[in-house]
């Protein structure tokens, strides 16, 4: 899939045909995560990164760039920021193309994804104390035939997303926001994710 104008284009007009849906989040924290779409080899990807192993929760985890929200903060603003803090990428080098569903997850958050659009070429600098490592994941394996599985679990009647990308398996929250990502942004589908069940060792 190449990175160009049509496809900003398309995620554009597919962004502005969905009718997002919020959450009021009571009795949880607001937080908001970046998907960066961005140039790669002259390939279109997006960005994803792989936590610390020091962290106190989720230690070395795949991971959006993102985080809760400040006080007075906007979901969008906080993902801007969050994006600037943890990979050193500023707000001028990308443009937002919208947001999607409002997801709740089993550990007090409630997240909303912001769709950004890389302007310019990155030039991340990361933050050591989050961040262990940056990757460029192509769009294209996001669509492969495999990349999205759906599992029951005994504690709970809710279906367990996972992807399966790079070797890796993503879990929820990241992968309900990465297969929304893909449904409603790449494919122009009205698909919600606020259903999709974590794996049980993600529920703290």
């Amino acid at each position: 899939m190449e990175y160009n104008r049509e496809l900003e284009q398309r995620v554009l007009s597919n962004l502005g045909q969905f009718s997002r849906q919020e959450q009021s989040g009571e009795n949880l924290k607001h937080a908001a995560v970046a998907i960066v779409i961005a140039p790669h080899q002259s390939e279109a990807t997006f960005l994803l990164t792989r936590r610390t192993a020091r962290l106190s929760t989720h230690a070395g985890q795949w991971a959006l760039p993102g985080g809760r929200l400040d006080p007075g903060e906007t979901p969008q603003e906080a993902a801007l920021r969050e994006l600037h803090e943890e990979v050193g990428i500023t707000s001028t080098a990308v443009r937002v193309l919208g947001q999607l569903d409002d997801y709740p997850t089993r550990s007090g958050y409630l997240i909303t994804p912001i769709i950004m659009w890389a302007v310019e070429d990155l030039s991340p600098i990361l933050n050591p104390d989050e961040v262990a490592s940056l990757h460029y994941i192509p769009l294209a394996d996001l669509q492969k035939k495999g990349a999205v599985e759906f599992l029951s679990i005994p504690e709970s009647d809710r279906p367990v997303i996972r992807l399966y990308f790079q070797d890796s398996n993503i879990h929820a929250p990241t992968a309900a926001l990465l297969h929304q990502f893909t449904e409603v942004a790449l494919r122009g589908q009205q698909t919600r994710v606020a259903h999709l069940e974590q794996p049980v060792w993600a529920w703290k």
